[in-house]
Order: structure tokens, then C-alpha cells, then sequence
């Protein structure tokens, strides 16, 4: 289905390359989906679990079952990859599901449903199309388990209606993914590493390069690798063939009215070339202040703030000042690294790169706080559609027998044997 994935995610956004929705969607998502096939077994093996010499002889061990019915709503950035993922994920731990994509995405919502209704039976996979009303009842009904990709803000909704049926959720949201260049790593390198994960999807990704920390000396040398970066990625500009647009005319009005908040509040912003329709230039925001809605939203598009930082203690903590990212990225040598991973908090982290950790299989995926509510991916995926249901199995003459009423002088022997 190739082919006809492309086309229709192509005729969603208005313009998105086929090379990039092959390289950003359907290539991690088959590579996930065999990670699942090859690990399946090892992940549904009995772990086994110590067991106390107090409580011996017996075994102890943890099976996973299914959890039943699965809702996964999905958003539209990545309409094919984050509705399969968390899909594959599901019926790897033995589940049925509803699955409720983005109404944004029609075309590939029905190259979606008709994949799917030829491989599965309806009462194992269903495909629900709707607007925002539609979303808002599926997320009411009582599932064994609701998964939703999204904004934090529409996490907040589908947390309060799963608490209403007690229904358990993996919320993955997003947030301000902050990259953290130390001294000396400003590189041509680095900034092409940030240019491509900023702007890939034309920057409507939940783990993008949200603002760069850079130091207070470097900002004119980031200021030209990055846009130098930007130019030989996209050559031809933003009417070029590789720059996907954004997806409608709500979200670029909603990423100018940021623009203009930041100008009038005294930022300096660069256009690194002009727009053609909905497919935007990147932009360089220097200057830019917490004040800022721009450094309040997440920014879901090809715009870069660029902060100034004396000190790695001090970008460490422009990062702790907000709620905990989804993603982290740092540029720079060891040291620093153990100082990123000791005293920050976030999703993910990459060193020396951006967006990467997301295709590596093994790793869980998730945020923490504000950025989301546990992780998929990984055999952590596959426990979070799971039940973890621990057996305990004493031999047929097991000592518990020694400590049962009527309680005597026997029971008090043993009890007093045991409390040392």
C-alpha cells in the first residue's frame, strides 16, 4: 500500500514528499512492526520471581494477559506511523481495537480503513471516522485501555473522561523539546542535525527541536551554520519539491499570530527564504523572552527561538523552569552529558543528534509529566497493553499450613523462628 499511502498523506497536508512520508512513517513503522514479530515470543515467556525462604518450597512467576478492547486515538502529523504503531503494539499484547484517527486526515483515514478491514475482521480491528464530537464520545467509552497521541491540552480532556469509567491511558503528548548546545559544539554538523529534525514535516513533529540553548558568545555563529543548514537541506526554498506544507489554514494562522506576538514583544525573527502558500520558510527568533506565547506553545512548525545561556547550569535551568519535555537534545562532549542525564527530567534524550531515538525499537517511548503518561515501544509497549498478573504456586505440603488457626504453642514457635 505504498504508493497509496503516500498519495493520500500527500493530499492531506497539500504538499508532503513521498521520500519523506516513506522515510518518516512507513519505514519506522515496519521496522516496529517486525521488532514486534521477533521479540513477540520472549516477551510473552513467564518471568520467573523470587520467592522467600519463609514461603519456600513454591514458585513464583508473572504472565501477561491481554487487557481486552484497546481505544487508540491518533492525531494527524504522523497519520500512518502513530496510528499503526500504537495498533501493532496492541494486538502484539493479544487485544482487540478502536482505532479513532485525526479528522484532518481524510484521504489517508481511508487507505487506513480499507487496509485494515481486509486483514482483520471487525470485532478484532475497527476503524471509527468522525469530527472532534466523535473523539470526545469514543474517549468516553468505557475501553480496558484508551491510548491518545496529542496536544497537552486535549490530553487534559481525555484523561478527565477516562477517569469516568476508570479506564486506564497512555497519554503521549508533547511540549517544548529544548536542544542544549555546550561551548566549542556550534559545528556544521550540529546545526544540519537540528535543521533536519526542526524542519523535517515542516516541524509538525511532537519531538522536534522546540528552542535551541546556546552559548551567549555562539549565537551568530549558530545564527549562520543553522540557516547555511537550512539552505543546502532545501535548496530550492519553501516552493521546493521536499518541504512539506502545513497541514491547514488554522495551524498557520495559529504559527503567524505566534510570530507577530513575538515581533511585538520585541524579538528579532529571520525568514530564511519566502513562503510559497502554506508551505512556510523557516524562521530564526532571536531575542525571544518567556513572555513570548512563542516560548509558552508548543511551536509545531519551522520556527526556531534561539536563547542565550552564560552557563550549562544555567540553560539546565531555563529547561527545569517548565514542565518536563518530551524530548532533550545535547551537543557536546561527556561531561555534560552526565550533567543532562543527572539533573534534568524528560521523555527521551539524544546526544549529538535529533529525532533518532524514536526509530530505535528497543527503546520505551514516552513522555513524563506535562509531555505524556507512561510509554509504548519496546517490551515496554508491549507491557503497557498488557496485565501483569503474578501466580503463586506452594507445593502441596507447604509450612503455611503450620500457621493456621486454632493458634497454639506450635504456631508460636514458628512465628517466633520466622520474626528472626
Amino acid at each position: 500500500h505504498k504508493s497509496a499511502i503516500e498519495a493520500a498523506i500527500a493530499a492531506d497536508f497539500g504538499h508532503r514528499p513521498a521520500t519523506e512520508t516513506a522515510l518518516m512513517e512507513i519505514l519506522p513503522t515496519i521496522r516496529g512492526i517486525d521488532y514486534l514479530r521477533r521479540n513477540l515470543a520472549f516477551f510473552m515467556r513467564p518471568a520467573p520471581r523470587e520467592v522467600g525462604w519463609w514461603l519456600q518450597p513454591a514458585e513464583a512467576y508473572v504472565t501477561c494477559q491481554p487487557l481486552g478492547v484497546v481505544g487508540i486515538i491518533s492525531p494527524w502529523n504522523y497519520p500512518l506511523g502513530l496510528s499503526i504503531m500504537p495498533l501493532a503494539t496492541a494486538l502484539a499484547a493479544g487485544n482487540r481495537v478502536m482505532l479513532k484517527p485525526a479528522e484532518h486526515t481524510p484521504h489517508t483515514n481511508g487507505v487506513l480503513a480499507a487496509m485494515l478491514s481486509a486483514i482483520f475482521r471487525p470485532e478484532t480491528v475497527t476503524l471509527v471516522g468522525g469530527d472532534a464530537a466523535v473523539g470526545a464520545a469514543f474517549a468516553a467509552l468505557p475501553f480496558d485501555h484508551l491510548f491518545f497521541t496529542g496536544s497537552t491540552a486535549v490530553g487534559h480532556a481525555i484523561l478527565r473522561a477516562a477517569a469516568e469509567t476508570l479506564t486506564p491511558v497512555t497519554l503521549e503528548l508533547g511540549g517544548k523539546s529544548p536542544v542544549i548546545l555546550a561551548p566549542g559544539a556550534i559545528t556544521p554538523r550540529a546545526a544540519r542535525a537540528i535543521a533536519r529534525g526542526k524542519l523535517a514535516n515542516a516541524g509538525q513533529t511532537c519531538i522536534a527541536p522546540d528552542y535551541a540553548l546556546v552559548p551567549e558568545a555562539e549565537i551568530d555563529r549558530f545564527a549562520a551554520l543553522y540557516t547555511k543548514a537550512c539552505h543546502a537541506l532545501y535548496p530550492d526554498g519553501a516552493g521546493g519539491a521536499d518541504v512539506t506544507a502545513i497541514i491547514n489554514d488554522h495551524h498557520l494562522a495559529r504559527l503567524g499570530s505566534l510570530l507577530d506576538d513575538a515581533t511585538e514583544k520585541g524579538a528579532r525573527i529571520d525568514a530564511l527564504g519566502p513562503d510559497h502558500g502554506r508551505r512556510l520558510a523557516p524562521r530564526l527568533v532571536r531575542g525571544a523572552t518567556r513572555a513570548m506565547r512563542l516560548m509558552q506553545e508548543e511551536i509545531f512548525g519551522p520556527i526556531l527561538p534561539v536563547l542565550p545561556y552564560a552557563t550549562l547550569d544555567d540553560a539546565i535551568s531555563l529547561v527545569n523552569a517548565g514542565p518536563p519535555p518530551l524530548a532533550l537534545y545535547y551537543f557536546g562532549p561527556g561531561s555534560g552529558r552526565r550533567q543532562i542525564l543527572a539533573r534534568t527530567i524528560s521523555g527521551n534524550v539524544t546526544f549529538n543528534n535529533t529525532l533518532l531515538h524514536y526509530a530505535v525499537d528497543d527503546l520505551p517511548f514516552g513522555g513524563v509529566g506535562a509531555s505524556g503518561i507512561g510509554a509504548y515501544h519496546g517490551r515496554e509497549g508491549f507491557l503497557r497493553m498488557s496485565h501483569a498478573r503474578g501466580v503463586f504456586a506452594p507445593t502441596r505440603l507447604h509450612p503455611s499450613a503450620l500457621l493456621r488457626p486454632p493458634y497454639g504453642a506450635r504456631t508460636r514457635r514458628v512465628l517466633r523462628l520466622l520474626l528472626k
